[in-house]
């Protein structure tokens, strides 16, 4: 019996790889997804929509504990038990989750006419992946693979216990305390949900602030929060061992000489792409355990007219909107389009309470890219809406290039940044002149009232 063969095979069936296949599918090419774990990837199951419905439970809890602050009611309201609210939580998470079950999207997929192989696959030689045992032919492959939780090198790691993100955001349990490595999005969001559910939170960053790719002062707003809400927020630290007690707790020992005791630690120091284990040797790439798959702006594998790659795997902005954007632009492109990307406005987020949202980049990153850069900022307590909504610790950041009269980067902190700062997503993107954004009007009170009073500034400003 011949091997099967497809126009085709998409390897990885995240959010990027189910986009893919569907859309080429449905457009009447012959196509097969391969996928080892959970059609739809992590996002739907173990990372973004579990995290997001935990947050938002830990976000009500936050708001009842000052609903007499806010005047929802006379007297402080009854919080009942960390431990029960947990759980209510966590049913909700799950149902949210679909119980982490797959079998609806699967059916999904295979509706649009994918066939969907079930396994682990690996390129045994051009044209060709096995699956199982068993070889299928392909006419293009697009990798989309995803990416893996790091793990750090500290001594006796082996022996205490760790989740990774997605182990957490699967578990039931509520640990008595937390030791979280890393204080990027991913560990800033974890940290304030165990703290708002009673958890003792320990969070370690071994830079010089959380979310360390993002602008100082709004970076520095967010630690602040983050310690507010009961996190013990630890800058420029690192643990350099940890071990078993006989108790159940294990205690980590720091550089400093300090040690601290936790039931668990969760890993969040980040991802890597997963590229390795799966064959690209057998077509001419040879690439480290850690090493993205870097693609042109087309989507190619450079130097490979019929390999392609999309999300995690490529190594550039690992969101699952960054992966979206990838698939679209990669179907298009097989059925015989010519798009290029673009990746100059791609938004960030971390949704606590209140969120971080970025686009662009900062002013030093924008300095080292030669731009003559002029940063403003405009802390949102003088806005009124933060009046009105009680949350006065946000900030507003604008960068812009004066010579080319175009924004640069936007960043902020504060209730609903992730959805108003969307505005200035668009302004990067399309290099909307100062001149026009200082002229756009925003209805009263909003939070995008704030962009005006920098906008106007920025517009005025000349060299």
């Amino acid at each position: 019996m011949g091997m099967d063969f497809f126009d085709v095979v998409v390897l990885g069936g995240g959010s990027a790889g189910e986009l893919v296949a569907t859309t080429v599918s449905q457009a009447g090419c012959s196509v097969a997804l391969v996928e080892r774990l959970r059609v739809g990837g992590e996002c739907p199951y173990v990372a973004c929509m579990p995290s997001k419905a935990m947050l938002r439970s830990a976000e009500v809890r936050g708001l009842l504990r000052h609903a007499h602050e806010l005047g929802a009611v006379a007297d402080p309201v009854s919080m009942g038990s960390d431990l029960d609210a947990f759980a209510a939580a966590v049913a909700r998470r799950d149902r949210i989750s679909d119980y982490r079950d797959d079998a609806a999207t699967a059916r999904s997929l295979t509706d649009a006419g994918v066939t969907l192989f079930r396994g682990a696959g690996r390129i045994r030689s051009e044209g060709v992946l096995a699956v199982n045992g068993t070889d299928i032919g392909w006419r293009d492959l697009v990798v989309a693979t995803g990416s893996h939780a790091r793990r750090p090198e500290i001594e006796g790691l082996d022996t205490v216990a760790t989740w990774t993100s997605d182990e957490a955001l699967s578990s039931p349990h509520r640990p008595q305390s937390l030791l979280i490595l890393g204080g990027g999005p991913v560990g800033c969001e974890l940290a304030q949900l165990y703290a708002r559910f009673g958890v003792r939170t320990v969070l370690v960053e071994p830079g010089g602030q959380v979310a360390g790719r993002e602008d100082a002062a709004v970076a520095g707003r967010l630690g602040e929060i983050l310690a507010a809400d009961g996190v013990d927020v630890r800058l420029d630290a690192k643990v350099l061992s940890v071990v078993r007690g006989a108790t159940g707790l294990s205690e980590a020992r720091f550089a400093d000489g300090t040690r601290v005791e936790f039931e668990r630690m969760i890993l969040a120091i980040g991802r890597d792409p997963a590229t390795y284990g799966i064959g690209l040797e057998q077509v001419g790439l040879a690439l480290g355990p850690t090493d993205p798959l870097e693609v042109d702006a087309s989507g190619r594998v450079g130097g490979h007219l019929h390999l392609w790659a999309a999300g995690d795997v490529t190594g550039t902005a690992p969101f699952t909107h960054t992966a979206n954007y990838q698939a679209r632009l990669v179907a298009e492109n097989l059925l015989g389009g010519s798009r290029v990307a673009d990746y100059s406005a791609i938004p960030r987020a971390i949704y606590t309470d209140p969120p971080v949202a970025s686009v662009g980049h900062t002013a030093e990153e924008s300095t080292a890219r030669g731009h003559d850069v002029v940063r403003l900022e405009l802390d949102l307590s003088e806005v009124a809406r933060s009046l009105t909504e009680g949350e006065p610790r946000g900030l507003l950041v604008l960068t812009a290039d004066v010579e080319q009269r175009v924004l640069l980067g936007a960043a902020a902190i504060g209730p609903r940044a992730d959805e108003w700062l969307a505005e200035m997503t668009l302004a990067i993107r399309a290099k909307v002149p100062l001149e026009i954004l200082a002229d756009v009007i925003h209805a009263f009170p909003t939070y995008g009232e704030a962009f005006e009073p920098l906008l106007r500034e920025l517009a005025q400003t000349r060299r």
